[in-house]
């Protein structure tokens, strides 16, 4: 039993959030809820954030991201997207400044969608964030 317990309380454990350089850039973090990912190509430039659900998505007209924390803000856009069996939710901009701040300076992101809530937990994100913010710089390496 006890050489079970470890494996147990990983399997049970959020992912920490991580930072993968290239083109695009990637920052990445899972929980049971939901796989976050953002993508940065500073040659676009363009970055996305995809939110993948294992249940799908239900449309609706707004989604919407608040931060909750030491500096709580919150964001919206009917510009995002479903994919074709609707597990994954994409927004893309060519400025996400609003998002990485977000990300960086706060304990929690709440994605709704309609009625659907998602809490994605940022304990840890604020340096792989500013590696993220980097991915221009070290593109080009």
């Amino acid at each position: 039993m006890k050489a079970a317990l470890p494996a147990l309380m990983l399997a049970t454990t959020a992912h920490a959030w991580e930072f993968t350089p290239g083109l695009p850039c990637r920052l990445t973090h899972e929980t049971a809820e939901v796989a976050v990912e953002l993508t940065h190509d500073p040659t676009q430039p363009l970055y996305s954030i995809t939110l993948t659900r294992p249940a799908p998505w239900v449309p609706a007209p707004v989604f919407s991201m608040d931060f909750e924390g030491g500096a709580a803000l919150g964001i919206a856009t009917d510009r995002h997207q479903l994919n074709g069996d609707g597990t994954a939710l994409t927004v893309t901009d060519r400025g996400f400044g609003n998002v990485l701040r977000g990300l960086a300076f706060n304990e929690t992101a709440i994605a709704t969608l309609g009625d659907q809530r998602v809490a994605i937990p940022l304990q840890g994100a604020a340096e792989p964030v500013e590696q993220f913010r980097r991915c221009e710089a070290r593109a080009g390496v």
